[in-house]
């Protein structure tokens, strides 16, 4: 009995789908927390729940937008062969800009504070 599998034969659209979608989730996270910081309206929509602030909707928000953009993508790319270069692009980039977003002197600059 040979229990060898060839690989080359499954697609790579679900990880490359779970990599781009957690890249952006972070993304979203950084940029709900600015526009939330920035705009009082913005964090009043925010705020879930009281004690503890705007960052209850701005992680709710971006953890529900981060789950509905991984199914998508992952029904998308379910049987497809995705180029994986750029899909780690896209993701570090995304990332890189979340870890800005989220780092105060550099989120007081963008609101000119």
């Amino acid at each position: 009995m040979n229990m060898t599998q060839n690989f080359d034969t499954i697609p790579n659209g679900p990880g490359a789908a779970a990599i781009l979608a957690a890249g952006f989730g972070c993304f979203l996270v950084g940029l709900f927390a600015l526009i939330g910081d920035a705009f009082p309206v913005v964090s009043k929509f925010f705020t879930f729940y009281k004690p503890t602030g705007a960052l209850s909707g701005v992680t709710t928000s971006a953890i529900i937008i981060w789950l509905v953009g991984w199914y998508i993508l992952s029904r998308a790319w379910h049987d497809k062969n995705v180029e994986m270069k750029w899909v780690n692009i896209f993701a570090f980039s995304f990332l890189l800009l979340s870890l800005l977003l989220t780092f105060p002197p550099f989120t007081e600059l963008l609101q000119g504070k």
